[in-house]
């Protein structure tokens, strides 16, 4: 079933409702925030105009049925010490509902991000092989670093903020309504002015910040290239070279940010004009009813204490505003991910017995981005022999394995590839990929010891099973050999292990599914001629049912197989034993004696320079 796309809205609700709870919490304990610090300047009010003021009518009537009139004009220092102990509840009552808050907001925060990084990494694991292929790792991972902070701290702080600020200027202009309407008026007049300016930037920069996301993404591919093929940079003293790859990249996105940083320094600074014009005109505005007796004294502090409260708030909300458009960019990056189709099983896929026949019939196959590359291919591979694939670089031995893998899926109407009977297509991927173990020319090794690495394929692993692998592979006495054997850390990729030794250690991890089908995509190629046969042998010997398939250039690492199939340009051009191969005299034939003659040219070249040397040193 087609999953159904993500809308910004979309997605924000789906990883928002299991913390609504929270939030909502939250939110309820921003308000008492709100209508504790509202109080404050209230207090102040019947205190100069009521206690001070000897005014009564500006006591409020809730007050009068605890203390008389005589009392609170009279009893003046006790008044103040009672305003100023109210002043000190409401105070802690605000510091218990600010921390109350912040607590249960963090909360919410981290249980909405965990959430959201747990679907992205589940979906990643999840999406098709091919999608991998089409997008860079450094770009993945600023996605799902960089993005998702940028979305939880707009879903968590900003959104969130801006509930309690809308909830702030509605219940302070009612009360600035309340003492004065015309100066109310004045001072809300200001508040569309900032928000249409700062929607109005919104629109304007969104662009922007898109480009320096997609950049930063590209620099972070740059780092992580470069980190990756260290053992490669070093070799071809490329230092030179990457740095300046780096520089480029670097001076891209600077100059991004600096150009953002235009945009932010010219917004802040019209804000800042707006606001400093507001503040003044109520404040001027205050002054001149006070004078004319319309606000008395303590309700024009009051007046402008929450007209400079608002200030602030109001300036954020369109800060908010703004600062969607980072959030939104964000947002549309991660739900392209999520957007993503995932590998997905056809409704009726099986899981048959894999010790069978696999049968390539007339399959075709091209990449999105190129040409044709496998064109008509037929054959058969009988369960429990050794099949040989050899061919010219881009002939397409490769595809084919991927393609029995499923790691590429083969189109409806370019042939079949079956197992026993089963197109792989109608085969569960997950179980058709435990069952076709798979070693590559370049294998990855994870950056733990070699046990972890070995076992990593059988979840109760033994090390007696791992020990019984790694001979298979000839990579025990190599294993045994480092001073923390089976421990020794292989560091990132691999790197503190030779090629041939990687290769071997991939190998017995393979052999750890106990799949009944093999495949050895070139994975013999670091390796000497000697140890390439101890292992084929060591093969033949121990897993004998198993359907082997061998991938090479090398010509005697394939020759003892039960049939070798030649591939030409995608084609199928020869297909045989070795015996009937050199029979046809044909490619295989031509491949066959260049590598022998050159093998044969080099040891009497080697055979010509060890004479040279004797004879000199005689």
């Amino acid at each position: 079933m087609k999953q159904q796309k993500l809308t910004k809205s979309r997605f924000i609700f789906r990883f928002v409702r299991p913390c609504l709870p929270l939030f909502a919490l939250a939110l309820g304990f921003s308000a008492l925030n709100t209508v504790c610090q509202s109080m404050l300047p209230q207090i102040v009010r019947i205190g100069v105009d009521g206690i001070l003021g000897k005014n009564i009518d500006k006591i409020p009537d809730f007050l009068l049925h605890f203390l008389s009139e005589e009392t609170i004009l009279t009893q003046t220092k006790e008044m103040l010490t009672l305003a100023a102990a109210a002043i000190c509840v409401f105070a802690v009552l605000n510091a218990a509902a600010s921390y109350g808050s912040r607590v249960i907001s963090a909360k919410g925060s981290e249980t909405f991000v965990k959430g959201l990084r747990d679907s992205l990494y589940d979906h990643i694991q999840r999406l098709p092989y091919s999608w991998h292929v089409k997008h860079q790792t450094g770009d993945i991972i600023q996605r799902c670093t960089s993005d998702v902070d940028m979305v939880r701290n707009f879903v968590t702080g900003q959104l969130i903020e801006v509930f309690r600020i809308v909830f702030l200027i509605v219940f302070y202009v009612i009360l600035m309504f309340s003492m004065n309407v015309k100066i109310t008026l004045v001072a809300v007049a200001f508040f569309p002015i900032v928000l249409l300016y700062s929607g109005y930037f919104y629109t304007k920069i969104a662009s922007h910040f898109k480009d320096a996301d997609e950049a930063e993404g590209a620099l972070s591919s740059t780092v992580q290239e470069n980190l990756t093929g260290v053992r490669v940079v070093r070799a071809f003293g490329r230092e030179a070279y990457e740095r300046q790859r780096f520089d480029e990249k670097n001076e891209y996105f600077a100059g991004l940010w600096i150009h953002l940083g235009r945009f932010l320094s010219a917004y802040w600074s019209i804000g800042d004009l707006i606001t400093g014009i507001q503040i003044l005109t109520v404040i001027c505005l205050g002054v001149t009813a006070t004078v004319h007796g319309e606000i008395t004294v303590g309700e024009f502090m009051t007046f402008v204490s929450y007209n400079a409260s608002m200030a602030w708030p109001i300036r954020s909300l369109g800060r908010i505003v703004s600062e969607m458009s980072k959030a939104g960019v964000s947002i549309d990056r991660l739900a392209y991910i999520l957007n993503a189709e995932e590998e997905q099983d056809q409704p009726d896929a099986v899981c048959p017995p894999m010790n069978q026949d696999i049968v390539f019939d007339h399959v075709n196959f091209r990449y999105e981005e190129g040409g044709m590359v496998l064109k008509d291919v037929s054959f058969r591979i009988p369960a429990g022999k050794t099949f040989a694939i050899l061919g010219n670089t881009g002939s397409g031995k490769s595809t084919m394995v991927h393609l029995l893998n499923r790691l590429y899926d083969l189109p409806a109407d370019c042939g079949t590839i079956s197992i026993g009977g089963v197109d792989v297509r109608k085969i569960q991927a997950g179980y058709l990929r435990k069952n076709v173990g798979l070693v590559l020319q370049e294998p990855f090794l994870f950056s733990g010891s070699i046990k972890d690495n070995v076992g990593i394929t059988w979840g109760n692993a033994q090390l007696s099973d791992i020990k019984e692998a790694c001979e298979i592979a000839c990579v025990d006495s190599a294993i045994d050999s480092f001073t923390d054997g089976y421990e020794t850390i292989v560091g990132e990729r691999g790197v503190t292990l030779s090629g041939g030794q990687k290769q071997r250690v991939a190998i017995a991890r393979m052999l750890m599914q106990h799949a009944p089908v093999m495949v050895f995509d070139d994975s013999l190629s670091a390796v000497d001629a000697q140890t390439d046969a101890m292992i084929r042998h060591s093969l033949k010997q121990r897993m004998a049912d198993a359907t082997v398939i061998l991938i090479s250039h090398r010509v005697t690492t394939l020759m003892q197989a039960d049939c070798i199939l030649v591939l030409e340009d995608g084609c199928v051009a020869e297909m045989g034993s070795h015996q009937e191969l050199m029979e046809k005299n044909g490619i295989y034939r031509r491949i066959h004696d260049i590598q022998m003659s050159t093998q044969l040219e080099d040891l009497e070249n080697v055979s010509a320079v060890s004479a040279e040397a004797e004879g000199r040193d005689s």
